[in-house]
């Protein structure tokens, strides 16, 4: 991973009407990364994915992508886009092959480059025998992959995958994992949304927790650990289980030597646990 920003958001800020959905985001991606979005349903991740892909025009703030700026140069910085939207927005009626190549037309993509990248796309995700059926006979996961393969058809720097996995069974989940890492691992900086912790534990390097629009935390998985403590204690009590988390093993031991006989167990700190902590402190008074 380069240390180049490839991704530079700042300040950004979107209302509609009296309601603020991205509430003054500042951030930024390097290339070569898989950066994640993490937040719960309506938290604000699918309208940042779509400011900082072109696809809405943002109250305030300022977008760069590959050094381009999202409003000003507009045309350039979708150059350097793909996207893959949480509702796959393909033909239903059509083959996959059919809106393959309706995406490759629109790139302006030469036909014997498109058929190079096709053939070379539909044989890494096992697409081949399904490239001449509708769209509509494919499940959700096939259904993503042939989204995929449109949007990474220009070979952009960028790939923003809005929710990419939901709706999933677990076995489509991670193919579509294993396809991430390799289109990462070819130099495709990847900014995903997700709120299947699991899901950015186990892909980004970096993960932003937003909620409410708002930038909560951001950092690696061991850093958003550390921040409210690497090892948590759960003490059960009844039907209720509440955490502690401890920054050392020594104060986590300390604290249960000093349960006498609750139940409890100690454990590393998950980045559920952060989640949780960060956006339950949120809604403190």
């Amino acid at each position: 991973m380069s240390e180049e920003d490839i991704v530079k958001v700042e300040n950004l800020t979107v209302r509609f009407g009296n309601f603020t959905a991205v509430d003054n985001l500042s951030f930024t991606v390097k290339r070569g990364e898989i950066f994640g979005f993490l937040g719960p349903n309506g938290a604000g991740k699918t309208t940042s994915i779509r400011a900082m892909t072109t696809l809405l025009k943002p109250t305030s703030g300022r977008i760069l992508i590959d050094g381009h700026d999202s409003s000003s140069e507009s045309l350039e910085a979708r150059k350097c886009i793909g996207i893959s939207q949480q509702h796959i927005s393909l033909d239903n009626e059509a083959t996959v092959r059919q809106n393959i190549k309706y995406h490759g037309l629109l790139h302006k993509i030469p036909a014997g480059v498109m058929k190079e990248r096709v053939g070379e796309l539909s044989d890494k995700l096992g697409l081949e025998e399904h490239m001449d059926k509708k769209l509509e006979l494919l499940s959700g996961g096939w259904k993503r992959k042939a989204s995929i393969v449109c949007s990474v058809l220009h070979r952009p720097s960028v790939l923003f995958l809005d929710e990419p996995t939901a709706g999933l069974d677990t076995k489509s989940r991670h193919l579509l994992w294993d396809l991430v890492r390799v289109l990462n691992s070819e130099g495709t900086t990847i900014v995903l949304t997700t709120h299947y912790i699991e899901e950015a534990e186990a892909l980004c390097g970096r993960v932003a927790i937003i909620d409410r629009g708002k930038m909560m935390a951001i950092g690696t998985v061991d850093e958003l650990r550390e921040s409210v403590g690497k090892i948590s204690v759960d003490v059960t009590e009844g039907n209720k289980v509440s955490t502690r988390h401890f920054r050392t093993k020594e104060e986590a031991r300390e604290f249960a030597e000093g349960l006498g006989d609750a139940f409890h167990t100690v454990r590393r700190t998950s980045l559920e646990d952060v989640f949780l902590e960060i956006t339950d402190r949120r809604m403190e008074p």
